[in-house]
């Protein structure tokens, strides 16, 4: 069980975004989604969540074509937290995650916002230590809070799956490393698009590296995160050292000469 991608391929107009992309990712890890920009990640990140649809091949979740869902019972199996996804009205945070409930409405125009749906709400914040901000302004939040309280967001819809884009963007490296371990936490199965190569290897499980729109490598941050497979992808030198608390790989990058 868990995420199971097989062969998928996608393309805009004439040009190919995504060339037979496959993996299987167990239910409950957490699963680095690396490349160079245009390498097709935030593609393959909507395709899981069932918001594009592929020209070829399968993305399944927990046995079921994540396409053979409607969008109502995607949204709560699945919660996809894209780029720069903030309000646009004044809200106060516990108004931002009670959005994560709206696939549960019992009716079409139903409303939401009751006890059970608070409750839930509130459980969210906790669980990413955002529970004292509930009735703060999401705009007075720093950038940090923001990206733990759109998680919150995503938890309150109930998901099996967060698919996170970039979620570190824009933090400084408390926030990073404090958001990065509070995702780990929540013990759901979880897929991060990540540019910082060595959060990506101190926090997943597995690394999905793509280039082009092709798979490079799948693995642990081990197998993936080598010399030889960093230089082909991102044209740089490095060494690989262990960390001397965790023993996963530290990347040290070499100055261009």
């Amino acid at each position: 069980m868990g995420v199971d991608l097989d062969q998928l391929s996608y393309s805009i107009d004439a040009t190919r975004i995504l060339r037979n992309v496959s993996a299987s990712l167990p239910t409950g890890s957490v699963t680095g989604l690396l490349g160079p920009n245009g390498a097709g990640k935030s593609t393959l990140l909507r395709i899981i969540a069932g918001i594009d649809k592929a020209d070829a091949g399968t993305a399944s979740l927990d046995g079921v074509s994540v396409g053979s869902l409607n969008r109502r019972d995607a949204a709560r199996r699945i919660a996809l937290l894209e780029q720069n996804a903030a309000p646009s009205v004044e809200l106060t945070v516990l108004e931002v995650v009670l959005l994560g409930r709206i696939p549960h409405r019992t009716r079409l125009m139903g409303s939401f916002g009751g006890e059970e749906d608070r409750a839930v709400a509130f459980d969210a914040l906790e669980a990413v230590g955002a529970g004292a901000l509930f009735d703060r302004s999401w705009q007075t939040l720093s950038g940090g809070q923001q990206q733990r309280v759109q998680i919150a967001r995503a938890m309150a819809q109930q998901p099996s799956l967060l698919l996170l884009d970039e979620p570190t963007n824009h933090l400084d490296v408390s926030a990073q490393l404090s958001l990065l371990a509070q995702v780990r936490e929540l013990g759901v199965t979880a897929i991060m698009a990540l540019h910082d190569l060595n959060l990506a290897a101190a926090y997943c499980d597995q690394i999905v590296l793509l280039d082009g729109g092709r798979l490079v490598a799948f693995g642990t941050p081990a197998e993936v995160l080598t010399p030889e497979i960093i230089g082909a992808v991102y044209g740089v030198d490095c060494f690989i050292l262990e960390h001397p608390r965790g023993g996963h790989p530290v990347i040290v990058y070499s100055a261009a000469s």
